[in-house]
């Protein structure tokens, strides 16, 4: 899962990153408000750590951009602004919970999992798509009953392929979730890591079952149509 941290005080922002990447999180930064919004509306978070003194637009700002675009992604406000108006501040333009610096990480990453608990508690579990069994907390896929041993980053792909039931899942959004909106590398490295899934999955299904959208994306066939 991706996190984003958007901070003005780079020894907090590395802090922090450094806990979560520890704790199996892929992390984006952003130390501007319009730099954090910007990355909300092109990447795909789980949550959101946002301070509220961010220069060119303020943590509250950004908070209710986020909620008036209808977007629910859990965010923790985490600042050195310290009185009670500011909690309820933040409270009031969206934000979910409230930190105030100096801070535990340890208590910032346990009160974040609860927050992804609570949050997406439905999503959790298990996914089936045609014959295709996956476990998003073990991150186990399974095509009738037998297993498909994926890598990390195959894992990540495959997970948003089967969040999308058979819709296209764009080029761009994969690279996003996957690699992070800072990813300056060859975009074509989607096609190497698809290309993997393919020969996988290929060993107990026709190819045709992951498909490549032409310029746009890639997406799921369900097996069980045909």
């Amino acid at each position: 899962m991706r996190i984003l941290i958007a901070q003005s005080d780079s020894n907090v922002t590395e802090k922090i990153k450094a806990n979560l990447i520890a704790e199996d999180f892929d992390v984006d930064i952003a130390t501007e408000g319009e730099e954090a919004l910007s990355y909300v509306k092109e990447g795909d978070y789980g949550a959101i750590i946002l301070d509220i003194l961010l220069e060119k637009m303020n943590g509250y700002d950004v908070c209710e951009s986020i909620r008036d675009n209808d977007d629910n992604t859990p965010i923790i406000m985490l600042t050195n602004k310290s009185t009670y108006d500011d909690e309820i501040d933040s409270l009031e333009s969206g934000a979910n919970d409230f930190l105030r610096i100096p801070f535990s990480v340890q208590v910032l990453i346990a009160r974040l999992k609860v927050l992804l608990r609570t949050h997406y508690k439905v999503k959790r579990g298990d996914m089936t798509f045609g014959s295709f069994f996956y476990n998003r907390e073990n991150k186990k896929c399974f095509f009738d009953n037998q297993e498909v041993f994926l890598t990390g980053q195959e894992n990540k792909i495959f997970e948003m392929l089967m969040l999308a039931k058979g819709n296209v899942v764009h080029k761009q959004t994969l690279i996003n979730h996957v690699w992070g909106i800072s990813f300056d590398g060859d975009p074509n490295i989607v096609h190497v890591y698809i290309g993997n899934l393919r020969r996988k999955i290929s060993d107990n299904l026709d190819k045709k079952i992951l498909q490549t959208v032409q310029g746009i994306g890639f997406r799921l066939v369900n097996n069980l149509d045909h």
